[in-house]
């Protein structure tokens, strides 16, 4: 049940600091929205790509066994 609140809370998070960015964007401030991309980019490829994959490859082999 913690890793499920955990989950939820963290991807949340993520969600609204990718907001802010766009927000940061439409109220005239680029270079703010450029750091924040970056980072938010280089924080989804260092941590969470390796078990975004791994959970697609999960449901793929789920759906895909008799």
């Amino acid at each position: 049940m913690f890793e499920l609140l955990f989950a939820i809370l963290h991807f949340l998070l993520f969600i609204g600091a990718f907001g802010f960015a766009f927000y940061t964007l439409f109220t005239g401030d680029p270079l703010r929205f450029g750091i924040m991309i970056a980072c938010l980019t280089a924080y989804y490829f260092l941590v969470l790509h390796k078990a975004v994959k791994k959970e697609i490859k999960r449901k793929r082999d789920q759906r895909n066994s008799p």
